[in-house]
């Protein structure tokens, strides 16, 4: 999909709305993880070195409509400011006088963070007077958040619609890498879909058998797929409403030549505690007072051999409880994997969603892979093949 970018834009002297991702996390008031406000960087700094009047504007948690002090942005903005190396100034309120009159302060080069957009019950109404409230403080629209792209609100699309609007480098390279993963692929491709339950990827799974030659399932939800098969899975956790629909979905797999790769083995355990004593069985034979809490090594060496032939995958979901040891073997080994087929050059490798993301982390390959993105329901809608009210707000 075309869309516009920053390429040969001129911005000096113009006033520019930014709308960021400064959702991030907070903990007893500190900020516990920069990468969201790392990650804009680039696109702030250029449109500043550039001359530009940058005003950004983002969400914060949910405050829903109200304001709330310990949801403000005030904190971020300094955040932000220390993070490029310069003053940020900070407006209480994103439109109306104070958010006006802050914006008429500001010289070419200089950096605005209005107050989070969700103190107004209108931003997630899409209210088209507070979308004209955001046009009026600027003269161009620039979109660098693609984790809310996928909510049709006032600051990512009512705006958009009322200014010249762009793509940011951050939107840019989330949407140039998703491309490559699923849009315009190199082939063979593969993905990887973890999780606890089928019903909450059921569009994605859908989506991707049409799309790849390889699905990888792991993760809770693939013992509801070994369950619909008339595999007994003892007390895994699995959907047992949800059998008819995981037998369609290795049908339209079969019919569309995707190939679908089940644990064949498994680690399993009698309680899900930390470290408990632990076993690895055939699928088929798991007892039935114990749990599948993570795909076996033969499952892994499978997967891995398939690699070498790869050439684009895409990741969502972590394949075992990874959170608790030693459930976390089965994930890092195969981030391990990709990682390596991914330096060696032959190998595209995107991944995003939450847990996705703090997996790859764990593993030690976070900055390893070919990208990765920080949204989560935009990242999970887009590999649903959905349209992403944002990003079409953009299309040239």
């Amino acid at each position: 999909m075309p869309f516009r970018t920053l390429d040969g834009l001129d911005v000096s002297g113009k006033r520019v709305l930014l709308r960021a991702d400064l959702n991030v996390p907070v903990r007893d008031g500190r900020i516990t993880d920069l990468t969201r406000i790392e990650r804009l960087t680039p696109t702030i700094k250029e449109l500043s070195d550039k001359g530009a009047k940058v005003i950004v504007c983002s969400h914060f948690d949910r405050p829903k409509g109200k304001r709330v002090p310990e949801m403000s942005l005030g904190p971020v903005a300094v955040a932000l400011g220390q993070v490029l190396g310069k003053q940020v100034r900070f407006a209480e309120d994103c439109t109306g006088v104070i958010a006006e009159q802050s914006v008429m302060r500001l010289n070419p080069g200089e950096v605005l963070v209005l107050e989070n957009t969700r103190f107004h019950a209108a931003e997630e109404k899409n209210d088209p007077a507070f979308a004209k409230d955001l046009a009026k403080l600027a003269d161009i629209y620039v979109n660098d958040a693609f984790s809310a792209a996928h909510r049709a609100h006032a600051s990512t699309e009512g705006v958009a619609r009322l200014l010249p609007a762009y793509a940011g480098r951050l939107m840019q390279a989330e949407l140039e890498a998703l491309d490559a993963a699923l849009g315009n692929p190199a082939r063979p491709v593969a993905a990887i879909v973890g999780g606890a339950k089928v019903s909450t990827k059921l569009e994605l799974l859908g989506n991707l058998v049409g799309r790849v030659n390889l699905l990888v399932i792991g993760g809770a939800m693939a013992n509801t797929f070994l369950a619909a098969q008339g595999i007994a899975v003892g007390k895994s956790l699995q959907e047992a409403e949800m059998h008819d629909t995981a037998r369609e979905i290795l049908a339209q797999a079969a019919k569309a030549e995707c190939e679908v790769l089940l644990p064949t083995d498994a680690v399993v355990a009698t309680e899900f505690v930390p470290n408990p004593p632990t076993q690895v069985v055939p699928v088929d034979a798991v007892p039935a007072d114990a749990m599948i809490l993570d795909i076996g090594p033969a499952t892994v060496t499978a997967f891995e051999q398939r690699l070498p032939a790869l050439r684009t995958l895409v990741w969502n979901g972590p394949v075992g409880a990874f959170e608790t040891p030693p459930f976390d073997a089965a994930t890092v080994a195969l981030a391990k994997a990709v990682a390596e087929a991914t330096a060696k050059g032959g190998l595209r490798s995107v991944a995003g969603g939450g847990d996705t993301v703090s997996a790859l982390r764990h593993a030690g390959v976070l900055d390893k892979m070919s990208y990765v993105s920080t949204a989560g329901g935009a990242f999970l809608e887009w590999l649903e093949g959905k349209t992403l009210p944002g990003v079409a707000a953009l299309e040239a």
